[in-house]
């Protein structure tokens, strides 16, 4: 197949030729192997293009030709802005309706990450501080790997996969320059490789379309599923900034930041201009506020040092130039997190319009892990969850009460709280001592008990945090002063064992 000229698309050309070019060599291409296709859906005006383009060219075959699986994926990450998860959703709908209609191969997906990698269950259940640059710990578990799952499973059962996206070089200079790079090892082309996923290769139709050139396209040509363009537009009119989320399928890929359909949580930013704009700009927002409020709240990086624990996730201390590094949320900043999600779903729910007026901020799957993480891996046995829920929404908590053997009764936890005296790091060092053995006492080899039992001593061996500070820098003093050993083939500054 001879391959087009690419530079400057629209340089002196009429739209309908250039859509003409390109719904031909989507035509060609489809009809090339039997390798099918997954095309990224965020939505958005470039993933619309993209879709729209494929759309019309397979209309332009016929039935008998129309034989490869075209799958649309679009990845939901239960964070979404929620006007833009609505709208995906509904296209998602109408979109499998019109192709079952016209006969096309056209099958949609959407996509959401397990529920051990929510973005709730791990900052609430795990205590996982707000993502920041430096720890950005959302993208892989909430985008990267529902989509890799995805095309994996394809390439598992067909071999190969072609990943249809709607990505532009003037999206970015990085952008470009990494596509750039990409085109030189080029097959078939117009196929890059995908260097994080074996066995795939990248389609990119629309790289070198412009901005202005992607919403000529969309607003001269009609939406073939029948979700009105129109509408779409309207939508990016209502927020400060104009990109959406990409199909985001490695860590190169940019997770949105300050974009236009990103998740409402995000806190990669100083501010989301977009959930901002969209409720400054139409007063029918207005609803989406306790949302904005909340996503500020986690962002407050004042506050970080009274809500995060003084020690890592496992119990031990670090330092950073002479100061503790912060860890996870302590118990009291997750439940008080907790019970702000709740409140915010309730006042929403009672709020917005009718279409997204059963949203879930939180689902009950995620409830139910935050849950079992604060009870079992946490040992919080108190079991604050359902009392948070009930007092938050005011209705009882839709789940089966945790085995009684595991948790303590209020006057339990009220009397060894006065036992310890007001030490909350001693009090916590006893409950999670009482609750491993618990855990272990109906096993029938209980191997590994000794093991958390001295886990858990560790944990409460300080007083409090200067205590743990003035231990973590004599252990660091200790290690600097330790005797260097050489080798014959090697040097080491570590005491033998």
């Amino acid at each position: 197949m001879s391959t087009p000229k690419r530079s400057a698309p629209f340089e002196g050309r009429a739209l309908a030729e250039v859509v003409n070019e390109l719904t031909a060599e989507v035509r060609e291409l489809y009809l090339a192997d039997e390798v099918p296709w997954v095309i990224g859906y965020s939505g958005g005006k470039d993933s619309t293009a993209v879709l729209q383009l494929v759309w019309l060219a397979l209309q332009g075959l016929p039935a008998e030709q129309r034989t490869k699986s075209v799958h649309v994926i679009s990845t939901d990450t239960l964070v979404e802005n929620p006007v833009v998860a609505a709208w995906v959703t509904q296209s998602l709908e109408t979109m499998g309706r019109a192709a079952e209609e016209q006969q096309l191969p056209i099958e949609p997906h959407r996509l959401t990450p397990q529920v051990k990698d929510t973005f709730w269950v791990n900052l609430i259940g795990r205590g996982y501080p707000a993502p920041r640059p430096k720890f950005r710990w959302c993208t892989e578990r909430l985008k990267i790997k529902p989509s890799n799952a995805f095309i994996r499973r394809v390439v598992r059962r067909h071999g190969e996969a072609i990943l249809v996206l709607g990505i532009r070089k003037a999206e970015s200079q990085a952008r470009a320059r990494a596509m750039a790079k990409h085109e030189k090892r080029r097959v078939r082309d117009r196929l890059s490789p995908n260097g994080n996923l074996p066995n795939s290769l990248v389609y990119s139709p629309i790289e070198e379309w412009s901005n202005d050139e992607v919403w000529m396209f969309l607003m001269q040509y009609s939406n073939p599923w029948g979700h009105r363009n129109k509408d779409l537009l309207t939508m990016y009119q209502g927020a400060s900034e104009d990109s959406e989320c990409p199909l985001v399928v490695d860590d190169t890929t940019p997770s949105c930041g300050d974009s236009r359909f990103g998740c409402w949580t995000c806190t990669l930013v100083d501010q989301d201009k977009s959930m901002t704009a969209m409720i400054r700009n139409d007063e029918e927002k207005e609803w989406m506020r306790p949302l904005l409020e909340l996503r500020n709240e986690l962002d407050n990086k004042d506050a970080e040092k009274e809500t995060r624990d003084f020690r890592r996730m496992n119990g031990a201390v670090q330092l950073f130039h002479d100061n503790v590094i912060q860890g996870p949320y302590t118990q009291e900043a997750r439940q008080k997190w907790l019970k702000r999600l709740l409140e915010a779903q309730t006042e929403v729910r009672e709020s917005a319009p009718e279409h997204v007026r059963g949203i879930e901020l939180i689902t009950v799957a995620e409830l139910h892990e935050i849950r079992r993480i604060w009870v079992f891996e946490k040992h919080e046995v108190e079991d604050t969850l359902p009392a948070i829920y009930e007092e938050a929404t005011g209705e009882p908590f839709p789940g089966r009460p945790v085995d009684e053997q595991l948790v303590l009764a209020g006057e339990e936890v009220d009397l060894l709280r006065e036992v310890c005296d007001g030490d909350d790091i001693h009090f916590a060092m006893t409950r999670e001592l009482l609750a491993v053995e618990r855990q272990h006492r109906t096993m029938t080899r209980r191997s590994g008990l000794f093991q958390e039992l001295e886990r858990a001593i560790k944990k409460g061996f300080y007083e409090n945090e200067e205590d743990a500070l003035e231990f973590a820098k004599r252990k660091q003093e200790m290690r600097e002063k330790a005797p260097t050993y050489v080798t014959l083939d090697e040097e080491t500054t570590d005491a033998p064992a």
